[in-house]
């Protein structure tokens, strides 16, 4: 235990902290109104709602940091947005307890998914040029939030903008350090700092015995556990690869799982794989050294612990800051992201045409048949790249090479 804290001290970075902050602020930030949203539909208490972000929050920092510290890699889990939004069409028709049960027979499944190995042979299958695309795709309206945002708060969007590409160009370290204090000046300069009343007290959690019905079981487990591994894990998992971390799905599916049946029993939905939030913590904006990117991992658990405990508390402490200055700051902390994945899907050039295909059907937000567009985006980017490589090996024939006479 001692040369584990001596080895953090040593490896603790102010940029990797400020990373692992910035990825819990824009969770709260942004798929926590989403658990706002629920909780309305469901007509639950403050109490309740405190419990659920109690749940969700603190199974999200314990799988983090266990993993992060044992694989020595920047490991960020959270709570399933995808799966919350189930929540909103499925309340006031089920109850709190079937909802319980379903998180619960929802991490069984995924449990067994991850144990077998399943999704570790399925990922092999996924070429880099494809993942990457899926990836661009995902992070691609974030970086139009950024321009989105100029409509409503056109000057601290553009000065944030401006301090950003002075800082990358001067002190390229710690630039998003310095956009998130001067969107902060500017805000207040201008008046649009929300003003709420905080009280901060402890979060208690409730215990909640789960019911199991068929009805919850086919409306909300097999859902959440589909929307979870194709719309979390698996694009978490391939920001992972593409940041050179061969890190294996078996015990991040295991441990999340595992973690998930615990918290189930106070609200906490399913805690899974984060993806847009781990592309802040994986790349060099986190830290130059690769291997030294682990601490915005623990770090992230730290600030979710800190969550959960305060609940919602900090959740008001966070929508103090305006939703515009949440906006910019995702897309300029994500801006590396979005560049070096859109070079890695255009660098192969057998897999350009399946990875633009790919791009294109995840940025589109499309919901056939209900499952999401980063769902679909890979499916089609992987039938068109099946279709055409298959073309491409048969037009390419080699031709038998006869000898000259020369040669003889």
């Amino acid at each position: 235990m001692a040369s584990l804290f001596k080895t953090l001290k040593q490896d603790w970075s102010l940029s990797a902290t400020v990373a692992g902050f910035l990825a819990v602020l824009i969770s709260y930030a942004g798929p926590m109104i989403i658990f706002f949203q629920a909780a309305q539909q469901a007509n639950v208490s403050s109490t309740m709602m405190a419990s659920w972000i109690w749940g969700s929050s603190i199974g999200a920092a314990i799988t983090g940091i266990i993993l992060s510290i044992k694989f020595k890699t920047p490991i960020i889990t959270a709570w399933s947005a995808p799966g919350t939004a189930l929540l909103v069409a499925l309340f006031p028709h089920i109850s709190l307890n079937e909802v319980v049960a379903a998180y619960i027979t929802s991490a069984i499944i995924i449990f067994i998914i991850g144990i077998t190995g399943s999704f570790d042979k399925l990922l092999k299958w996924i070429p880099q040029g494809l993942a990457a695309g899926m990836m661009a795709g995902i992070l691609f309206q974030f970086g139009l939030g950024l321009f989105k945002a100029t409509d409503t708060m056109p000057y601290v969007v553009f000065g944030m903008l401006i301090c950003f590409l002075l800082a990358k160009r001067f002190s390229p370290r710690y630039d998003i350090i310095r956009v998130l204090y001067s969107g902060i000046t500017l805000s207040f300069i201008f008046g649009k700092i929300n003003p709420v009343p905080m009280d901060f007290s402890l979060a208690v959690p409730v215990l909640i015995s789960p019911e199991w019905t068929w009805s919850s079981t086919l409306n909300l487990a097999i859902p959440l556990t589909i929307v979870s591994l194709t719309g979390q894990f698996l694009p978490g998992m391939a920001i992972l690869k593409l940041n050179h971390y061969n890190t294996p799905a078996k015990p991040i599916l295991s441990i999340a799982s595992i973690t998930s049946i615990a918290v189930a029993f106070t609200g906490g939905i399913t805690i899974v794989l984060a993806a847009i939030t781990a592309a802040l913590c994986t790349g060099k904006d986190s830290h130059e050294l690769k291997e030294k990117r682990y601490i915005a991992g623990i770090a992230n658990g730290i600030f979710y612990i800190l969550g959960g405990l305060f609940a919602g508390s900090l959740v008001m402490l966070f929508s103090i800051l305006p939703k515009e200055l949440i906006a910019a700051l995702a897309g300029l902390a994500l801006l590396g992201a979005i560049t070096t994945n859109l070079g890695i899907a255009m660098k192969d050039e057998t897999q350009r045409d399946a990875a633009i295909i790919t791009f294109l059907a995840t940025v589109s937000g499309m919901h056939f048949l209900g499952f999401s567009s980063v769902f679909w985006g890979i499916c089609i980017g992987m039938i068109a790249h099946l279709t055409l490589t298959r073309q491409q090996s048969k037009a390419v024939i080699p031709t038998p090479v006869q000898d000259s006479p020369q040669s003889q």
